[in-house]
């Protein structure tokens, strides 16, 4: 009888699998070619003071609830020309704007009485392309972190404020031109009241010389 082993060593042949291609080391171009777009942030001409992740929140008025606005980064950044600081901040993911704001003198910042990681202040704000009066609680990770944002966003606001000589220089810049609005109200009227004193001067000179003519005219001829 004959064996069927080789028939089953060649079915296990066809049965193996194929192996896998190998690499040529061919290097296939792309069809489209894309050129590198440099894309602004608006940030360029500013320098950040403050860089820290947390989660803000607003408050709805109308549904009387705090509604989560993103969870990203929060910049506190100084202009290089103006001095001006703004608050930023910025979802993780998508980088859409949630608070867009400057800090100004008038702004505090205070702790949330119902937990110490987060904190609350109003801005006029303009994430949203408007400005709107808005109540921001933001949260962080960390109690540390919480005091380290309100540290530098009250010293920010102090030093917004306008300093004392600043005050002094404004009020004596203020004076002065007073004084030179004065000064000149006071020439415009001397002008305007020389030439009518000039002209009260030529009316009376030009009479005198009419009443000489007159007395002239109504003298005798002297008899020869």
């Amino acid at each position: 009888m004959a064996s069927k082993e080789p028939d089953h060593e060649h079915r296990e042949d066809e049965e193996a699998p194929a192996a896998d291609d190998e690499d040529t080391g061919a290097q296939v171009a792309p069809i489209v070619k894309l050129e590198e777009i440099a894309v602004s942030t608006g940030e360029e001409n500013e320098d950040p003071i403050l860089d820290m992740k947390s989660k803000l929140y607003r408050f709805d008025k109308d549904g009387n609830q705090w509604k989560e606005r993103g969870a990203g980064t929060v910049k506190l950044l100084k202009h290089k020309e103006t001095g001006k600081i703004r608050l930023v901040m910025r979802q993780s993911k998508t980088l859409k704007i949630c608070a867009n704001h400057l800090v100004l003198p008038t702004m505090t910042v205070q702790e949330h009485a119902g937990n110490d990681k987060s904190c609350l202040w109003h801005a006029s704000d303009f994430a949203d392309g408007e400005l709107k009066d808005e109540l921001f609680c933001i949260r962080f990770a960390s109690v540390e972190n919480c005091k380290t944002f309100m540290e530098m966003f009250q010293e920010v606001v102090e030093s917004q404020a306008p300093k004392e000589e600043d005050r002094d220089a404004s009020a004596a810049a203020g004076l002065l031109e007073n004084l030179s609005v004065e000064e000149k109200e006071t020439e415009d009227k001397a002008g305007e009241e020389k030439p009518v004193a000039a002209k009260g001067e030529k009316e009376t000179k030009n009479d005198t010389e009419k009443t000489d003519t007159e007395k002239k005219d109504g003298e005798p001829a002297s008899s020869t």
